[in-house]
């Protein structure tokens, strides 16, 4: 589970006026000063990560990006892929986004900010109206359960986001795939590894997909 954020998107990427905000409002009330570090952030370093994770559950975002009809359906559902190393080798595997909640961050700005991270600057989330997650996954790093992390303890609160941009793999992804829900078959479920499996499940089935 890739749960760890990187780099702060660039506030060169963030152009409209208003706080940020662009035609779509999709970025009402978020600016580039949301993602500035400052000594009272949450940013860690290496060092203190590993302390924290060793003593308390690392709470997360886990975010399943959809593109929906003008009727709010679900069309498709993008996926990264990534090269895993396997007793076996190499092997490519799927995941969702997936990241941290910063210390002093809201979840909006957790969701917002990984999104960007994983999807690019013009992927334009819809951010949620209400905070309520579709899911908690709580990942351990035994296989204690279906969810593991082998880092950590970590807790995360699942969204369906909607994406209106345009979607490019960042980070360490190999590519962003789009796949219409109804063409998943077990093949695909099963390169979803450590439980990101069961979550789009739920995600699916919140958003009132069945397959």
């Amino acid at each position: 589970m890739s749960v760890i954020s990187g780099d702060i998107p660039n506030p060169d990427n963030f152009d409209g006026d208003d706080g940020g905000e662009d035609s779509d409002g999709v970025f009402r009330h978020v600016s580039p000063d949301d993602f500035q570090i400052n000594a009272n952030s949450g940013w860690l370093s290496s060092e203190q990560l590993e302390t924290a994770r060793s003593l308390v559950p690392i709470v997360c975002v886990e975010i399943v990006p959809v593109r929906v009809d003008d009727r709010g359906r679900v069309t498709s559902v993008a996926s990264l892929t990534r090269l895993t190393e396997q007793d076996s080798g190499s092997q490519l595997s799927r995941t969702l986004i997936t990241g941290r909640i910063l210390r002093g961050e809201t979840v909006r700005q957790a969701i917002l900010r990984n999104v960007t991270q994983d999807l690019g600057a013009m992927a334009l989330p819809q951010l949620p109206v209400t905070l309520q997650p579709f899911t908690v996954a709580e990942f351990f790093p035994a296989e204690v359960s279906p969810f593991c992390d082998p880092r950590q303890h970590a807790i995360a609160l699942c969204y369906v986001i909607p994406i209106s941009g345009d979607a490019q793999a960042a980070e360490d992804a190999v590519d962003v795939e789009w796949t219409d829900p109804t063409k998943m078959d077990k093949r695909y479920f099963a390169s979803l590894l450590h439980g990101h499996d069961q979550v789009l499940r739920a995600g699916l089935a919140y958003a009132g997909v069945h397959i």
